[in-house]
Order: structure tokens, then C-alpha cells, then sequence
């Protein structure tokens, strides 16, 4: 329920200047159009889809859906019958309807500072076209999957675009997940095609992408599932006399002593030299509403990551009425989301909304932190960044360096401030709204998920008071509840699962290749109901809090990670028997990765052991997945059914001692010898 009032105190507003050129420049109006959008979203989202070319018109109702198990299957669609390219909503309309050909779409910056590229809109059309010409030369068509394994430069987006402008499915791994998650996912979307790159750095560091790349197709051969080519980018190797003026980002400025390409002429096949003679006319095919757009991995709570399959119309349609209303886009704005496009926020943010207005993005291959901890400021008054988005975890990395890094710039060309990937913190939420935006700078605090596709609970910077750590209201045509572990709804101040109650164009159709476990994970619970997954507070003034998630999930630097995952990792290793793995606060990250590992007979606990562990679950996993802290347990507190009490781990890990009821406990006394054995450092 939207409330009738705001209260005054502990609340925060977008400045005057703010509102009299905002899309939605009032609590009433954003009510106002809020109401409609649950009422009649039929209408409501008709009017976003006039902004958009349809090859055909839809028929019927705009959106259909059944949340209820108990009611038959589980579906959703929007805009049955109509068809379209959001490839050619992107770049052709942009281009050729609203004569956007020369606005500058990304302005790239690379990892080490002087290596840039602007890139227009008409020249990303082209570039576009010209690879998908290339696809088409390989084989590939509408329907098939593509994996993309790359770091972030301008060839991603042409990838991702080129392959949605043929109908065909990209399928993105993050270019920091390892050999083995690559091999997974290639796998499971039975992928017929690789793109990848030679190597990039992040930061100092040098990462061999190709060499990964190469595994995981070495992998891919021996469960039986050959890929037959692979598009290799040449980021960083030196550029040939005859490769194409402006088909690539430049080579990084610095030199690659270390990095190796090693090349399968079966396989491997050259990025540039396929682009030589490509036509830069390339007509896209027209596909249907529900047709396959992507496959974005995300973490399961049993382990195996979980294929979530977004469609075109509807993902188009959300993606652009969250980017333009969330961040208040306008015409004369350069927009900075720092993402990662292996994530959904880059897909969503970075890409598809953007695009989908004409907006001008930049686009950054580096880390906050290098060459210094100024990088982010610096980027800002470089290209006059007025709408920023950025996650809590890079703040409160920052944070702890002090205002005077951020205060040597000017940043006065920012408007609007964003967050992504898990709840911020009111500490950090003050620090970016006062040290970063100057106190004039609303905070546009968003909660979402991989499978929502965009928004489902953020202010509008010129709407919506704020209060900080809060995702405030639901955005349009969002329909929030909390219920109690009965299933029953509750009303007013209180606190539970966060559930939705009713579609929303943008929500994922089901897990690929397992829409049975898309059932069981979103809908079974509670039927009638989209399950989160996450906990949630509503506070007396209506302000939605999210708690954390109730599953068996962690977020670590606003990245969902399985502990499930990270447990099957460690128990591979031959000294393991058993291991439990437990989130733990961290002032940087969020959550931290605290693992309790039993030993077999014969085996030693020691440094050696540490370090072979870590290493296992960033090969398995990648670097995000490393353990923090690794605790050797002779024995984990489970009870007398052989479950394991996580809730009492969590305990010992944060030395908590108040651990509530424990009469089910087996052995009561492991539970001392742990807390007397508890990690004080990282390993």
C-alpha cells in the first residue's frame, strides 16, 4: 500500500531544480501513475510501448500470467502476437528515425587511464550489422545459443547485439568466473558457438581469458559436448596492419609479456580477420513477444546455477520505462552505470535500457581502485557524468579512504546517484549522499533481481522522499507483499517474505531446459505468489527494508553466490569429508565467506590445506567464490536427523553466543570446541 503521507523527519527529497524537469516530479504523481499501472497495465504499458516499432500488433490483453500451481501451469506473456527486433529498436530507430546516427552511444574507458574510444550510434549500427553478417557466416540463426566470455569493451555489446538482431540467444559468463563455470553453462545452454578474448587486465592484474576459454572447451570435450568454433577478440595483442580501421577498442597501453594465445586453427578463429569483407547491411530478422532474448546465470540454493530465460518485448518494454524513469533520463544526460555486463545489471543498464532512449553511456573496463583510489571521480569529470550508478560495496570500499581522494574533483555535473546489488547501509548511504553527490544529489537506492529483468523497488529521484538504506516503493505495475511463513499476508508495519503478486513485463519465463525447477523455486512455496527468495521489513510509513536473503544464498559484493556451490567445491578436494559455508558481515563486501571443513581420517589441517582450498573453489567457482576464512571443525552441530544447523554456524562465526534453542542439537559440545577454534583473520 502506497501511503497517503510522507513523514517529514528521517527523510531526504530531490532538489527543486530536479523536479522541474523530472518525468515524475511528485509523490501524487507518481501515485497517481502507479495506481493505473496495477489497475490498468493493459493501457499503461501500451503507452511505453508506442515509444518502440512493432512489425506486428499485438492481440488480446498486453499482459497474461498465472502465478497459482494450484490453478495449472505457471506462465507469463506479454504482447502475444506482436513482433519485433530490439536490435532494431536500439540502433536503426535511433539512427534513421530519430536522427541520433551522430550522438556518441559509448564513450569507452580502459582499464589504465589514456586508453579511450568513443563510439556513435551510427557507427555501432554498422558495427553491429557486420558481425551479425559474421554469425550468419558460421551457422548460426534464430534460436541458437551463443556463449559470450568477455571483458568489458565495446565488441561485447556488438556480440550481444548482433547476435539479438538474428534471433539468435546470447548466453554471457562474467569474464572473472572460472574454466569449470564456463564449461557449465556452455553445457547446460547447449551453446553452439564461443566469443572470447585474448586477455584483459583488471587493474595490475593480468587475465588470460583465451587460456580459461580454452579449458573450458577442453572440458566441454570430455563430458561429450564438442564446441565447434570459437571468435577470438584480440584485445591485447598487437593490432595487424589488416585489421579493419575501427573494429576494435585500442590495444591496452602497456605491454603483455606474459599473456599467451595459444591457437587451435580447427577452432579459433580471428575476430578481425572474419570482420574483413563483412557487410556493414545486415536486415534483422522479426521475431515474436516471447521469443528467447538471453540466458543470464545466476546461483542456486541447490548448487547448480539456474539458466533464467528472458523474452524480447517484454524485457525491452521494462528495461526502458525503469532506465527512463529511475534515473530521470534526459537527452542532454551522460549516464554511468559501472556494472559488469556478465551481470544483469550490465545487460539491463548498460546495454538494453540505455540504448533502448538513446542515452550516452561510458562504459569502463577498470576497477575503481586503479591506478588510485580517485579513478571513479576522475572518469566523472572527464566525460561530465550527470547520472551514476554504482554498487554499495564499491562505496564503502572508497569510504574508507576519506572524502579527500573524492573532493579533488569537481563531480559537479551530477544529478542523480544510483544503487545496485544489495541493501546499502545507512552509514555508506550518508557518505555517498553527502561526501560524493554534495547533499544535491537524490539517491536512487534499487532492488531487483536477475530474474525481474529491471526496478522492482526504488525512489524516483524527484518523487520519492528517501530514507536512506530503504528500496522505498514499488515500481510501476509492481505489486509487493510480505507474508509470514504460513503463507498469510501481512498488513502494516511487519516483517517476512518479500513476494510479488502480480506479473510485470520483465520477469523471466522460466530456468532453461528446467522449467520444473523454475516452478518449484518461485511458486511453489507460496502459491498464487512470485517468491523472492529474500526477507523484507515494512515500516509504519509504508518504506519497504530488505533483510537479506532467506535461502541458503550469500551476497558477497553484490553477487549471489550458492553456499551450496562453495560447499561441493571444498568437499572435492580428497582431505574434506564434509564442509558448511556461512555468510559473516564485512565492512567492504557485505557478507563474507566464513567455511567450516571436517577433515577425513589421515588428513592435516595446515597452511598448505588452506591454501590448496582456496585455490579449488576459485577454479571451480572463480575469484569472487575464495573463502575468507577457513575454520577446521572436527565435528559441525547437526541435528538428530543429521541436518546440519547453519543458524547455529552463523553464530559462531560472528562469536555471537546467545544461540537461541538448541534442545535438537545431537552433540551440544561441538558447539564450544568450534567457537574456541573460530578464524580470527582471513586466510
Amino acid at each position: 500500500m502506497i501511503p497517503d503521507q510522507v513523514p517529514k523527519e528521517d527523510v531526504f527529497h530531490g532538489s527543486d531544480d530536479l523536479k522541474k524537469e523530472a518525468h515524475i516530479s511528485s509523490f501524487e504523481k507518481y501515485k497517481e501513475l502507479y495506481t493505473k499501472s496495477v489497475v490498468n497495465p493493459d493501457d499503461f504499458w501500451g503507452d511505453i510501448a508506442k515509444d518502440f516499432f512493432w512489425k506486428t500488433k499485438h492481440k488480446g490483453q498486453f499482459l497474461q500470467y498465472n502465478f497459482d500451481v494450484t490453478r495449472g501451469k505457471i506462465f507469463i506473456k506479454c504482447m502475444e502476437g506482436a513482433s519485433t527486433n530490439i536490435c532494431y529498436n536500439l540502433l536503426d530507430r535511433n539512427v534513421h528515425e530519430r536522427n541520433l546516427g551522430d550522438k556518441v552511444a559509448f564513450y569507452w574507458e580502459g582499464n589504465e587511464p589514456g586508453d579511450e574510444l568513443k563510439v556513435t550510434y551510427r557507427e555501432l549500427l554498422h558495427r553491429v550489422c557486420q558481425f551479425a553478417n559474421v554469425l550468419k557466416s558460421q551457422g548460426v540463426k534464430k534460436g541458437d545459443r551463443v556463449s559470450i566470455y568477455m571483458p568489458m569493451v565495446v565488441e561485447l555489446v556488438v556480440a550481444m547485439l548482433a547476435c539479438a538482431r538474428i534471433g539468435a540467444v546470447h548466453s554471457i559468463v562474467f569474464a572473472g568466473f572460472s574454466a569449470e563455470s564456463l564449461c557449465e553453462r556452455i553445457m547446460d545452454s547447449q551453446c553452439s558457438l564461443l566469443i572470447t578474448a585474448d586477455g584483459f587486465y583488471r587493474g595490475d592484474k593480468l587475465i588470460s581469458l583465451k587460456l580459461l576459454a580454452d579449458e573450458a572447451l577442453q572440458k566441454c570435450r570430455e563430458k561429450g559436448f564438442p564446441v565447434e568454433k570459437c571468435i577470438v577478440l584480440k584485445h591485447l595483442s598487437k593490432e595487424t596492419e589488416d585489421t579493419p580501421l575501427g573494429s576494435q577498442s585500442p590495444p591496452a597501453k602497456r605491454s603483455c609479456p606474459d599473456l599467451q594465445v595459444p591457437w587451435n586453427p580447427e577452432v579459433d578463429l580471428c575476430w578481425h580477420a572474419l570482420l574483413r569483407g563483412a557487410s556493414n547491411d545486415c536486415d534483422p530478422v522479426w521475431c515474436e513477444s516471447e521469443d528467447p532474448l538471453f540466458i543470464l546465470y545466476t546461483s542456486g540454493s541447490t548448487g547448480k546455477p539456474k539458466g533464467v530465460l528472458h523474452t524480447i518485448s517484454g524485457y525491452m518494454l521494462y528495461t526502458a520505462a525503469t532506465f527512463k524513469f529511475v534515473f530521470d533520463y534526459q537527452p542532454d544526460d551522460i549516464y554511468w552505470c559501472t556494472a559488469d555486463i556478465g551481470w544483469i545489471t550490465g545487460h539491463s543498464y548498460i546495454t538494453y535500457g540505455p540504448l533502448a532512449y538513446g542515452a550516452t553511456s561510458v562504459l569502463f573496463e577498470g576497477l575503481p581502485t586503479y591506478p588510485d583510489v580517485s579513478r571513479m571521480w576522475e572518469i566523472v569529470d572527464k566525460y561530465h557524468v550527470t547520472k551514476f550508478y554504482t554498487a554499495p560495496t564499491a562505496i564503502r570500499l572508497l569510504m574508507k579512504y576519506g572524502s579527500e581522494p573524492v573532493q579533488k574533483y569537481k563531480r559537479d555535473s551530477l544529478k542523480i546517484l544510483g544503487t545496485v546489488g544489495e541493501p546499502i547501509n545507512p552509514e555508506a548511504w550518508h557518505w555517498y549522499y553527502s561526501v560524493v553527490g554534495e547533499k544535491r544529489c537524490p539517491i536512487v537506492d534499487t532492488f531487483w533481481q536477475t530474474e525481474n529483468g529491471g526496478h522492482m523497488l526504488t525512489p524516483l529521484p524527484a518523487a520519492t522522499p528517501m530514507k536512506p538504506g530503504s528500496a522505498t516503493f514499488p515500481f510501476f505495475g509492481v505489486v509487493p507483499a510480505i507474508l509470514n511463513e504460513s503463507g498469510e499476508e501481512l498488513e502494516g508495519p511487519s516483517e517476512g517474505y518479500l513476494v510479488f503478486k502480480q506479473a510485470w513485463p520483465g520477469m523471466m519465463r522460466t530456468v532453461y531446459g528446467n522449467y520444473s525447477r523454475f516452478e518449484t523455486t518461485y511458486f511453489k512455496k507460496f502459491p498464487g505468489y512470485y517468491v523472492t527468495g529474500d526477507g523484507c521489513r515494512r515500516d509504519k510509513d509504508g518504506y519497504y527494508w530488505i533483510t537479506g536473503r532467506i535461502d541458503d544464498m550469500l551476497n558477497v559484493s553484490g553477487h549471489l553466490l550458492s553456499t551450496a556451490e562453495v560447499e561441493s567445491a571444498l568437499v572435492e578436494h580428497e582431505a574434506i569429508a564434509e564442509a558448511a559455508v556461512v555468510g559473516r558481515p564485512h565492512p567492504v563486501k557485505g557478507e563474507s565467506l566464513y567455511c567450516f571443513v571436517t577433515l577425513r581420517d589421515g588428513a592435516t589441517y595446515n597452511q598448505t590445506l588452506e591454501a590448496e582450498l582456496k585455490k579449488q573453489v576459485r577454479e571451480k567457482i572463480g575469484a569472487i567464490a575464495t573463502p575468507d576464512y577457513i575454520q577446521n571443525a572436527p565435528g559441525l552441530p547437526k541435528t538428530r536427523s543429521g541436518k546440519i544447523m547453519r543458524r547455529v554456524l552463523r553464530k559462531i562465526a560472528c562469536n555471537e553466543r546467545d544461540l537461541g534453542d538448541t534442545s535438537t542439537l545431537a552433540d551440544s559440545s561441538v558447539v564450544e570446541q568450534l567457537f574456541q577454534n573460530r578464524c580470527f583473520t582471513t586466510v
